[in-house]
């Protein structure tokens, strides 16, 4: 029989009155929050895992949020974790909660707030039948949109029950929506500007006054909620986007923000990337360092682009898709050159062209300036700034010198890797060169051709950036010389 993870763990209490004997006390989601991230600093553990380089900036305003038992607003622009953090506070809740089994809205046995569930509890009393709840299922997510409606949040009456034969000021009538459906629990609201004015009262109202109000019946529900809400910056402060006694009531406003160092962006990429198994006959995948840091460079160049918008932001998804995108271009050469390792190189990074300007967002486009122009200029200027952090070129003169007496290669992706091996092995100073960036196993000083491959291509592209190559492009490739 397949394990049940919803299962609770055996001999927790099954029905009210061993839930009362068991000394089980109830508390609110935000005693829960504060009591289970107190716990977690204590023990030295990380209350919020997976969240890269918010260390010293978001963390600490989350934290301090929730020991005053505050609302949330995250403001960021797009790719900015806000998401992401709301779905790891879930990780702060106990893991298991007890409620009222037939209850609607997650309700405490020791105080329902349904009409289902008071009246199960009136009538069964001490054997009234308790579902123990995972903390992931309580925990709700919604994306406001203009055609959002007052049922999918707060509810609306259920002509079906109606039909049953109900009165409209039966409480019984009413279908409830997300947010009381979230009682006791976390509800997520992203982009909340964007939510209609109307919708916003109704939030409001159920957030701050308890009231239900649908189709004119109102009902008071004292509902428990932690409440994550996030927004762009520019939209959360325009006047009309967001009504103000709405934005007076969410106690903690915290700005996220972007990687601020290359490190951090990489740490990102490696954590959220895909990875496949290495099955199938599909060469694995190596990426040197230096080609991480490039991809990292790339978009932090975009965030200072002034061809770019800085107000729709640049995702770390930009740098995340690059580097799959890179990954699935040496896999297909390995495939096609029948070479047991795939590593990324410089010749690849054509391919970055279509995952970038589908994230992108240019302030003109124009027959002079199309986006493709823009993102190539920024891959350059990724590449000349790589290049510098990884090489000298007071170290490289041999190489230049080797040129100077009629060197040309060719490189691409009909160029095996054995090749670059060959050039590194016979051009002088060049194998110095591959070697200081990283690319040999300092174990046993293996050379790992892909990785070869790669080191050899940044080389040589930045040598042209300095000016001191000059560069042919041809059918498959592109031809240095001097």
């Amino acid at each position: 029989m397949p394990l049940d993870l919803d299962a609770p763990p055996p001999g927790l209490p099954t029905t009210l009155g061993e839930l009362r004997d068991s000394g089980w006390r109830p508390r609110s989601v935000k005693e829960e929050l504060r009591a289970n991230l107190v716990a977690r600093l204590s023990a030295g553990r990380p209350a919020f895992p997976g969240i890269v380089g918010y260390d010293e900036t978001v963390l600490p305003s989350i934290e301090n949020a929730i020991l005053a038992g505050q609302d949330i607003v995250f403001l960021g622009e797009r790719g900015q974790a806000k998401t992401r953090l709301a779905r790891t506070i879930v990780n702060l809740l106990d893991e298991w909660l007890p409620v009222v089994r037939g209850g609607e809205l997650n309700d405490d046995p020791f105080a329902p707030i349904s009409a289902a569930a008071r009246a199960i509890v009136a009538e069964a009393g001490d054997v009234t039948p308790i579902d123990w709840i995972r903390r992931d299922r309580r925990y709700a997510e919604k994306l406001a949109t203009p055609d959002i409606t007052i049922a999918d949040l707060i509810g609306e009456v259920d002509p079906i029950r109606v039909a049953e034969g109900r009165y409209l000021s039966d409480e019984l009538t009413l279908h409830y929506g997300l947010i009381p459906r979230s009682n006791r629990g976390i509800f997520a609201l992203n982009e909340l500007p964007d939510l209609a004015e109307r919708i916003q009262v109704g939030l409001l109202n159920i957030l701050e006054e308890r009231d239900v109000q649908v189709r004119g019946f109102t009902i008071r529900l004292p509902l428990d909620l932690f409440v994550v809400a996030s927004a762009n910056p520019e939209d959360y402060t325009s006047r009309g986007r967001i009504i103000t006694p709405l934005k007076d009531r969410l106690g903690s406003q915290i700005r996220t923000h972007y990687p601020r160092s290359l490190e951090h962006e990489i740490e990102i990429v490696r954590q959220e990337k895909q990875v496949f198994p290495a099955r199938d006959g599909i060469p694995p995948v190596a990426v040197p360092g230096f080609m991480e840091e490039l991809v990292a460079e790339l978009t932090h160049l975009a965030r200072r682009a002034p061809e770019v918008s800085q107000r729709s932001g640049v995702s770390v998804r930009v740098s995340v898709a690059n580097m799959e995108v890179l990954e699935a271009a040496s896999i297909k050469r390995a495939v096609r050159l029948d070479e047991a390792v795939a590593a990324p190189r410089i010749s690849d990074l054509g391919a970055v062209l279509a995952s970038t300007t589908g994230k992108i967002e240019v302030e003109s486009v124009g027959e002079d300036t199309p986006e493709e122009r823009i993102v190539e200029r920024l891959v350059t200027k990724a590449v000349f700034a790589t290049f510098n952090r990884h090489a000298s070129l007071d170290r490289l003169g041999p190489v230049l010198d080797a040129f100077e007496n009629g060197l040309v290669l060719e490189t691409g992706e009909r160029i095996p890797s054995r090749a670059y091996v060959r050039w590194m092995r016979e051009v002088p100073g060049l194998e110095d060169a591959v070697e200081r960036m990283g690319t040999f196993d300092a174990s046993d000083g293996a050379r790992e051709p892909a990785l070869v491959a790669s080191a050899v291509e940044l080389l040589l592209e930045g040598l042209h950036l300095h000016r001191r190559l000059n560069k042919d492009r041809v059918a498959a490739g592109v031809v240095y010389r001097r």
